[in-house]
């Protein structure tokens, strides 16, 4: 403590004043190390709250004695990382948040004393709210708000009002409400309230964008167009799709064009039908009479005359008897009764055309544009003609053309890698094997085998110096009987190389007498004489640039 003192009392009042600042500072900065790491352990309990939602929820977590914080501007509620998810379902169990607006538990409490407007101004209340948390629980709106208005009834048909309802929309960052999500929400709003219909429902977005186009009154003139002219180009876009998928596989996407044009009956409705066939005929009923006995019978005295098959009749002298003979048949002829429904949007007649490019060739920078053949014209209109469905008895129309487009025509010559014609020599033309490539490959596999080479010899001379110097050793020491005093590397490689040079003089005029005696011509292969005239041609052309390619080998 002493030393302490003193070594304190010794320190200026400046050092003092820095010690205490920086002191002061390490506290601070452990002040605020600590408040940052117990902030940063709060998590969004909710964002986005409504202003009205934000009371109960804070209020609920009051009671709850748990620590929170708020963030932007009050919409978003932070709670400890640890308690996020056991918060969550306490205040779903409680029934918040409630999204701003209340629906039927408006009603859980009795108030005896409201009247008969407010309780019509309550269920109106409690309908809207409804509606706005059944909107919301699609994937793509953030918020909702609903408005309705009742239908007016009237025992006087002109003051009688229909239902009608509008919905505005906050849709999520980056969505979009697709036309099934579109009629889904109006369907749905339309459903809940009595005498709505979902014509009569008006969606809005928060940027003020109409996203359900308003629908007239059934029947009128501008619906009908509308519809049958969206129903037209749906077929029209579904037919080119698919001969566009047929003739891209075949053509290219960019070698032709196709156009359709569909005709369409958007009328419906019931055809009777009711044939007769006089060919077939059935009996269907039969009735026949006789009344009294009208047979003549023989009489007389027996014998012959009375016997006969006809015997003479006698006039009577009574009353006569008499007869009725009635018969009435019925005959039917066969029918046939047909009731049919006509469908809505049946194909009346199909124009289809398709416009085929042409195909350009290159001869010697020379553009040659060659149409398609007769043979791929027919293979094109059968393809077409079976993938849209063409019926000639129906009449429908199908055209191929070729006509060369306007990109072909104006093509650029491509790049050739070919060298451009060397003027006229006596040399041949480079083989085909000769390439480029093969060249540099080739002279890669020479400077390969000149680096093998040189280590070969490298490695021959130092085991052949080695050898040298132990028999100079062994013949020394059997002359002098012991062993001489090593020479000096000077002196050991002088005489190493005069040995050498010697070996190599000698190997060199052995080598040219054994040629000399032999006298065998220099033989020449027929790809060496072509390679050599055509380096010598190329020499003469670009030395710079030969000299350039054969310094990159022998670099390599």
């Amino acid at each position: 403590m002493d030393q302490l003192k003193k070594l304190f009392q010794n320190i200026s009042i400046t050092g003092r004043i820095w010690i205490a600042a920086a002191i002061l500072g390490a506290i601070g900065g452990i002040t605020a190390l600590a408040h940052w790491n117990q902030e940063r352990d709060f998590k969004p309990l909710f964002t986005g709250v409504a202003a009205e939602d934000a009371g109960p929820l804070l209020a609920a977590l009051r009671a709850s004695a748990t620590d929170y914080r708020l963030a932007d501007n009050g919409a978003t509620i932070l709670v400890p990382s640890g308690r996020v998810a056991e918060l969550r379902i306490e205040m779903a169990s409680a029934g918040l948040p409630k999204s701003g607006r209340i629906g039927f538990e408006l009603f859980d409490r009795n108030n005896f004393g409201a009247s008969e407007f407010a309780e019509q101004v309550n269920y109106h209340r409690a309908i809207e709210g409804e509606l706005e948390r059944s909107v919301m629980s699609i994937r793509e709106v953030e918020q909702a708000r609903v408005h309705i208005t009742l239908a007016k009834e009237s025992l006087y048909t002109e003051q009688r009002e229909p239902a009608k309802a509008s919905v505005l929309v906050k849709l999520r960052h980056q969505a979009g409400l697709s036309p099934q999500n579109i009629a889904a929400i109006c369907q749905l709003t339309a459903s809940a309230v009595p005498g709505l219909s979902a014509d009569q429902v008006s969606l809005v977005d928060t940027n003020g964008n109409l996203l359900n186009r308003p629908r007239p009154a059934a029947g009128a003139d501008e619906e009908s167009s509308i519809a049958a002219l969206d129903y037209r180009k749906s077929v029209e876009a579904e037919l080119q799709k698919k001969i566009s998928a047929t003739l891209e596989p075949l053509l290219g996407a960019d070698h032709f064009r196709a156009g359709v044009s569909a005709d369409v009956d958007l009328t419906s409705g019931e055809q009777s039908e009711e044939v007769f066939d006089p060919q077939k005929s059935v009996m269907v009923s039969s009735q026949r009479s006789d009344d009294g006995p009208a047979i003549q019978a023989a009489s007389g005295v027996p014998g012959t005359a009375s016997n006969l098959p006809r015997p003479a009749v006698k006039p009577t002298t009574g009353s006569s008897n008499y007869q009725r003979h009635t018969e009435n048949i019925s005959y039917q002829t066969s029918r046939v009764v047909k009731h049919t429904k006509l469908p809505q949007g049946a194909v009346k007649r199909l124009s289809l055309s398709v416009l085929v490019d042409h195909t350009i060739r290159w001869e010697k920078q020379k553009k040659i544009v060659e149409p398609p053949s007769a043979e791929k014209l027919k293979v094109i209109h059968d393809l077409v003609a079976a993938a849209a469905g063409v019926d000639t008895a129906r009449g429908d129309q199908l055209v191929v053309e070729a006509f060369p487009f306007e990109t072909t025509l104006n093509a650029e010559p491509v790049a050739l890698e070919t060298p451009a014609p060397a003027p006229q020599t006596n040399t041949l033309p480079l083989p085909k094997w000769m390439t480029a490539r093969a060249l540099i490959v080739a002279g890669i596999g020479a400077a390969a085998m000149l680096a093998l080479a040189a280590g070969f010899v490298l490695m021959r001379r130092r085991a052949r110096r080695k050898t040298l110097v132990e028999a100079a050793s062994q013949a020394a020491i059997e002359a002098g009987g012991e062993k001489p005093a090593l020479p000096t590397p000077e002196e050991l490689q002088k005489q190493i190389e005069g040995k050498m040079a010697e070996q190599q003089a000698e190997r060199t005029r052995q080598e040219v007498e054994a040629l000399l005696a032999l006298k065998v011509p220099v033989v020449k292969t027929k790809k060496t004489e072509v390679l050599v005239k055509h380096i010598a041609a190329e020499t003469k052309k670009d030395a710079a640039q030969l000299s350039h390619v054969i310094r990159t080998w022998l670099h390599g």
